[in-house]
């Protein structure tokens, strides 16, 4: 994916998470896997061997019972800017294999280019990058269902969430075939998006006033990931609940949440 400065710096696809919404089904987790062929392992206990791009943790406040409350966080790629498209990942990434796409806001990830240094999950945050031990192993008869949209990863490579860029471009050269160059809010959506029961998920183009995220990311509620360190994420969430802001950051028992992230891109 190539930069270009000229373009009209229209669209940045990015996701809005209502964490008073999400009840932890993991039913968001399951889409991804199945729409991007993320191998798994027979035994799946060990979440240190599991490849997940998508994974759900579980807060809790602290407190004792009857106080205690717990809140369930959905955490894929976080899609980060960065300043100009300089994401953590995308600037430590020595084969350019990971790139930042300045036509969608795109984080991307070619595996061909991949040789596994993995300066790229260091620099990550987030730690949403994943490096693949084993080439995959299907149950038999398996790869027969594998989406033929997105390649399959071998061994010795770093692999990550896209927000199913494969859709974009199916949407896209649909789009063209009809005649069109822009696409509507509902023609790419990711599976995740589509597969929570709660309606907690919420897709689409920051920068477009008509799309849903473009409000929702304005709520005075909503908040991102670690927003002090600057890597401008287009992963927003959205909670009611004090404690649950508070433990996105590291905030301090003076700071009031919000003070960073009044900054909103």
């Amino acid at each position: 994916m190539k930069q270009d400065h000229e373009h009209k710096q229209n669209k940045k696809y990015g996701m809005v998470i209502n964490l008073d919404k999400c009840t932890g089904c993991g039913a968001c987790m399951a889409a991804c896997m199945a729409e991007n062929n993320v191998p798994f392992r027979k035994d799946e206990t060990d979440k240190l061997l599991s490849t997940a791009w998508l994974r759900i943790y579980k807060l809790n406040n602290g407190k004792p019972y009857p106080e205690t409350d717990i809140c369930y966080l959905p955490r894929p790629c976080q899609q980060c800017e960065g300043h100009a498209g300089h994401s953590p990942c995308v600037s430590v990434c020595p084969a350019t294999a990971t790139d930042y796409d300045m036509e969608t806001g795109i984080v991307s990830q070619i595996y061909t280019r991949c040789f596994g240094c993995r300066y790229c999950m260091a620099a990550c945050p987030y730690h949403v990058r994943l490096f693949n031990w084993w080439d995959p192993v299907w149950p038999d008869g398996m790869e027969k269902y594998l989406s033929p949209n997105v390649s399959v990863r071998m061994r010795g490579v770093v692999e990550k969430c896209s927000f199913c860029f494969h859709r974009y471009q199916l949407a896209k050269d649909k789009a063209y075939a009809e005649g069109r160059r822009e696409l509507a809010e509902e023609e790419y959506q990711t599976a995740c998006t589509q597969a929570c029961p709660a309606d907690a998920i919420t897709f689409g183009d920051l920068n477009n006033p008509k799309h849903k995220v473009y409000e929702l990311k304005n709520d005075p509620r909503a908040f991102r990931l670690l927003e002090r360190l600057g890597t401008n994420p287009k992963v927003y969430y959205i909670s009611s609940r004090e404690w649950v802001r508070r433990a996105g950051d590291n905030y301090l028992e003076h700071e009031k949440t919000g003070a960073v992230a009044s900054g909103h891109h």
